[in-house]
């Protein structure tokens, strides 16, 4: 096969791991993700891992908490990384078949910031790229990714073929990722999966990052409010 040359050096990626364990307390969630880091790295990409259990972030759906009655909130500093970053990875465990506490309450901040706009005008998350990793020991991973994909399209990222992958163990008690036996760092389907999602984010942020992003067309809500009919085929219903 021929060599596969391309400059990613300059695209950046966020990985926000929403274990419920602090640093430094082993995260089997961090392992997985961190596969998906070095294949970034490799190609010049721009990474860091974030646990949001380590920050003192609030619940709520407002971008600043500490003018809705909290006393601090540590999200403004980490919304700045996330607002730099053209790729968005969401790593979780699975909780009774669910996402993890703090993975809902990053998508809720996340939302705080939909109606923002970008300097073409559309709303903020447009032109970025989103991902999910899930670990856990219990059914649950397409559950997981289908709600953090879901969110993330809906507020405006764009989501590539196959942008999620998972890693589960035997239902019940027993080893997870990182632990040795788990049969988790070699298992293929895994590791394929981690690998076709890395690249396909890679390559879906350079195409927007290189060609400007989503064509501001059809998808500004100012023109929308302006009485443009973007084709709307009932303008008496505008």
């Amino acid at each position: 096969m021929e060599e596969f040359k391309k400059d990613y050096s300059h695209l950046s990626a966020l990985y926000i791991n929403t274990t419920l364990k602090k640093s430094p307390r082993q995260s089997h969630t961090d392992g997985l993700m961190g596969l998906s880091k070095s294949i970034m790295d490799a190609n010049g990409v721009s990474t860091e891992i974030i646990r949001l259990v380590d920050h003192n972030v609030a619940p709520g759906v407002y971008p600043d908490m500490t003018k809705h009655g909290v006393e601090s909130d540590e999200w403004p500093e980490l919304f700045n990384k996330i607002a730099a970053a053209d790729i968005l990875v969401i790593g979780t465990p699975i909780w009774l078949g669910e996402k993890s506490s703090e993975c809902t309450k990053l998508i809720e901040r996340l939302y705080a910031h939909s109606s923002e706009k970008n300097d073409k005008d559309q709303y903020f998350y447009y032109g970025k790229v989103g991902g999910a990793l899930i670990t856990g020991n219990e059914d649950g991973v397409k559950h997981c990714a289908m709600s953090i994909l879901y969110a993330l399209q809906h507020i405006g990222y764009t989501i590539p073929p196959q942008a999620d992958a998972g890693w589960i163990g035997a239902i019940g008690p027993g080893p997870s990722y990182c632990d040795e036996e788990s049969g988790g760092p070699e298992n293929d389907f895994t590791n394929r999966n981690t690998t076709f999602m890395t690249w396909n984010l890679m390559h879906m942020a350079a195409l927007l990052k290189d060609n400007g992003g989503i064509p501001a067309h059809g998808n500004q809500k100012s023109a929308w409010e302006n009485g443009e009919s973007m084709d709307f085929p009932n303008p008496e219903y505008r």
